[in-house]
């Protein structure tokens, strides 16, 4: 089981151990294994192609991820069995890279509905307000943001702001934000991250998928991986990160651990 990266002593959150993951026939993942515990922030980087959007699907279950071998676990549980809806009420959440619009729901109604079904039971409307509430306050998000309808006509920053809002109402274990910083100028940037970062804690583990450093300036990672053709071949700290930054990933693509 991998457990090269974390020394806190305390038990895995999240386990993934050799991951292999075909897409329409074709082996992307090759082999995939990394472990986060709570409180602990990974970010995972690496070239277009290299399969990294892929480990974020393949972990919510999207049915076009066929996992071929290995395992993930949450808190000691396998969930691959599980669909994913019951991955969500486990506490596994996905920020998209992409959000999609959804006309004529409001995110007020969405995010009832999302809280009901990751509790897999009734919210009373004073409960969800109470939730509600008290999340836009600490992301300091307005009323008139959430009268509006899922992600219709946002901006990217906007979009990536309402995903950050659905973790904040969902609370989950375990979250997984696939290039949250895609299309997203720097002021944008900057409240995106100070919002992950007001989420995060020492109860959540965080997996966070970028191409590039700058997300990183903002939320900092305790480790670092890099992914290539569909493994992890290097690991580190931040500092692997401005690496990154200064050297491209010519090296490791060409398999001299970026030395």
């Amino acid at each position: 089981m991998p457990d090269t990266m974390s020394t806190n002593g305390t038990a895995p959150l999240f386990v993934i151990d050799d991951l292999h993951v075909s897409v329409e026939g074709k082996e992307i993942l090759k082999g995939l294994s990394l472990t986060i515990r709570k409180g602990e922030i990974h970010a995972l980087m690496g070239p277009n192609g290299s399969g990294k959007s892929t480990l974020a699907y393949a972990l919510m279950g999207h049915p076009k991820y066929k996992v071929t071998q290995g395992r993930v676990a949450l808190n000691g549980e396998d969930i691959l069995g599980l669909s994913p809806d019951q991955r969500a009420r486990r506490g596994l959440f996905l920020a998209f890279q992409y959000p999609q619009a959804v006309p004529g729901v409001t995110q007020v109604n969405f995010l009832r509905a999302a809280l009901k079904a990751v509790k897999g039971r009734d919210v009373s409307l004073t409960e969800f307000r109470k939730v509600l509430q008290e999340k836009m306050k600490l992301l300091k998000i307005d009323a008139a943001f959430v009268q509006r309808y899922v992600n219709d006509g946002f901006s990217g920053g906007e979009k990536k702001r309402a995903e950050i809002l659905q973790m904040g109402v969902l609370e989950p274990k375990m979250a997984v934000l696939d290039e949250t910083d895609s299309g997203l100028d720097i002021d944008a940037l900057r409240v995106v991250s100070d919002g992950v970062n007001t989420l995060l804690g020492p109860e959540v583990g965080a997996l966070v998928i970028t191409h590039y450093q700058r997300l990183l300036n903002y939320v900092q990672p305790h480790y670092v991986h890099v992914l290539v053709g569909g493994r992890i071949v290097r690991s580190g700290g931040k500092e692997l990160a401005l690496e990154l930054e200064q050297k491209g990933y010519e090296g490791f693509v060409h398999g001299n651990g970026g030395s």
